[in-house]
């Protein structure tokens, strides 16, 4: 019926949610630093700060920056950090949880997409757009956390989600077959890359190159290529602990 949301929207949400809950369930947020309505408020106003500074930071930085060097940015003491965020990883996570989310949620819609080609290609570009609104997100989308259960389910959910996106397309006839998983990872470094000194051409940039790799991906149109190298997402990029 008009205005009521079909079966299949409402599994899709309840997917979106379960993705979202499951990487939350990571953030163990420490008690508040008082019993007072003040120190509440200012202890969750020095959690946001640490947030935007540790993102500024990990998008200039990259994920290794100095613990200090966060605190110093956002202007709070290194105690003040480690009370709220007791290792880098857990900061890590908590910055770019909702990051994890949305990606996942964007393969999920290009499975819906009854056109395989349209829909591995609308992921390939969204992902990339993501990875250039918050440049520290592939990254983090690119190191393994292995303490933190809810992120790694949610990132393992989204490569097999990818993996049934690649399998589609390629039985369409539309994405050439020696396609690999590695391939994935060679465009993401690929954005970082070109798009690291570009400034304001960097959203021009990115959308060219992406274009570029999307043509050179389908079917039909080139020469065998070299062995895929052995990369994997998860374990590019280790993170100092501290």
């Amino acid at each position: 019926m008009p205005g009521h949301p079909s079966r299949i929207e409402l599994e899709r949400g309840t997917d979106r949610a379960e993705l979202r809950a499951a990487v939350h369930a990571d953030l163990r947020v420490p008690p508040q630093d008082g019993p007072g309505p003040d120190l509440r408020a200012d202890a969750r106003h020095n959690r946001e700060r640490i947030l935007g500074a540790a993102r500024e930071a990990f998008a200039t930085r990259g994920l290794d920056v100095p613990m200090a060097a966060i605190a110093r940015r956002a202007g709070v003491g290194v105690a003040t950090l480690y009370r709220r965020f007791p290792s880098r990883e857990s900061l890590v996570v908590e910055v770019f949880a909702d990051q994890l989310t949305a990606c996942a949620s964007t393969v999920d819609d290009a499975l819906a997409d009854p056109d395989p080609w349209r829909g591995f290609t609308t992921a390939i570009e969204k992902i990339c757009a993501m990875q250039l609104a918050d440049r520290g997100f592939a990254t983090a989308f690119m190191t393994a956390f292995p303490a933190a259960t809810g992120y790694e389910h949610t990132r393992a959910h989204a490569e097999r989600r990818f993996a049934e996106l690649v399998r589609r397309a390629k039985e369409a006839g539309r994405l050439r077959a020696d396609f690999d998983s590695a391939d994935l990872v060679l465009l993401l470094k690929a954005v970082c890359g070109v798009t690291a000194d570009a400034g304001e051409a960097a959203a021009a940039s990115s959308r060219r190159l992406v274009a570029y790799l999307l043509q050179s991906f389908e079917a039909g149109r080139t020469a065998p290529l070299p062995p895929p190298p052995p990369l994997d997402l998860g374990h590019l990029h280790p993170v100092a602990p501290r």
